[in-house]
């Protein structure tokens, strides 16, 4: 009999992410950030963990901080054991997650690597010259950022802007871990149930059509009037807003704005409604004001699912999920994204700061999407493995 050998989760997700592992091995031979530091700010999960071996074996220091709720500490120990600095620890205090950005952005980082654009708001309170520029994960992060371009004057290029990071991560990937974490944390059914989709962008679109496929009547709530039509015209239910949310059984939030559901909606949400949030900031829904509302009669938390009802003086009972954190990476064995789509979306990450760093960017470049060419070559190098 052979021997069998234990793996770990890592090791699970690093045999999938297949195109990194060949930039990986090209990027130990060519060493395109030699003698740079790359300061990063993202989920650190079993996937990040890949993408940030990457960097450093391509020969940078990388000094690596996490977000909110999402830190695993397997991952941190993971990334220590492989020479990465991590500066993170799961938490859901924003002061103490404030500190650990301001304590990688003091490493004057050469390149930055943030999702939400939390690092680079650090940054353009304090700047220092050598900065060469960076990426941003999100359409939060673009958002935040843009008006902020005179304060940066840096190449920073927009992963979520790519095409590839739209269809691949967004709406397929994001669709079907949302409705995997609907699943994982409440154990419920989807067949009949009324669900409304808060968002009709890529991610929204694909949290829809995982519901409809899971046998549930989908309405979507979507402020663009053009995306709303489109999502009239690919058969989901657009009712007007109080509509939307008196008859929903699951809500979810994936806009990329702020209070998108509050306590005005109290009054509205059905018995057992359960709310969810897949943004990247946990502010969609305003949990405090909903907690806090002279409405609720009562709290319980069901602290091994991270669920917390909040029990209304009329008799209604109303379902947070993970206190409005993204929920494909909260909870009970959070496992985000699925591995292929990160995978591409990961190789975006490192060709972009490997652009970056080469000096093929300029001031001009200040939140962007990602270069033409780049997209064309990942997709290229992604068919090569997977046909």
């Amino acid at each position: 009999m052979t021997d069998l050998q234990t793996r770990t989760r890592i090791d699970w997700v690093s045999e999938g992410c297949r195109l990194l592992a060949q930039i990986e091995q090209e990027f130990s031979s060519t060493k395109p950030f030699q003698d740079l530091t790359i300061g990063t700010g993202i989920h650190l999960e079993p996937k990040t963990a890949v993408l940030l071996r990457t960097l450093h074996s391509g020969g940078a220091r990388v000094v690596a901080t996490g977000n909110l709720n999402s830190t695993q500490p397997e991952t941190v120990r993971y990334l220590l054991e492989h020479g990465i600095e991590v500066m993170a620890e799961q938490t859901i205090d924003q002061e103490v997650h404030d500190l650990s950005l301001n304590q990688i952005v003091a490493e004057k980082p050469d390149l930055l690597l943030d999702n939400g654009g939390d690092l680079f708001a650090v940054y353009a309170e304090t700047p220092y010259p050598g900065l060469l520029g960076g990426t941003e994960e999100t359409t939060s992060g673009r958002m935040r950022l843009e008006p902020m371009r005179t304060e940066l004057q840096r190449p920073i290029l927009v992963i979520n802007d790519s095409p590839i990071k739209q269809f691949a991560e967004n709406r397929h990937a994001v669709g079907q871990s949302m409705f995997e974490s609907y699943m994982r944390f409440t154990n419920r059914s989807t067949n009949g149930k009324r669900v409304t989709v808060f968002g009709y962008g890529a991610c929204g679109r694909g949290v829809a059509a995982c519901f409809r496929n899971a046998h549930s009547v989908v309405s979507v709530v979507e402020a663009d009037p053009v995306k709303a039509l489109e999502a009239h015209l690919d058969g989901f239910i657009t009712p007007h807003r109080s509509e939307a949310i008196r008859n929903a059984d699951v809500i979810v939030t994936e806009t990329g704005a702020v209070n998108v559901i509050s306590a005005e909606d109290l009054d509205r949400f059905k018995d057992g409604a359960i709310l969810m949030n897949g943004g990247h900031f946990p502010t969609e829904i305003a949990v405090g004001d909903l907690t806090d509302s002279a409405l609720v009669a009562c709290r319980d938390r069901f602290d091994d699912l991270e669920i917390e009802t909040l029990r209304l003086d009329d008799g209604r009972a109303v379902h947070i999920i993970s206190g409005g954190h993204m929920a494909n990476l909260a909870g009970p064995r959070p496992l985000g994204n699925s591995i292929e789509s990160m995978d591409l979306g990961f190789a975006l990450q490192a060709r972009c700061l490997e652009y970056v760093a080469q000096g093929n960017a300029t001031s001009a470049d200040c939140v962007v999407p990602v270069p033409a060419e780049i997209d064309a070559r990942i997709a290229r190098e992604y068919l090569a493995i997977h046909r």
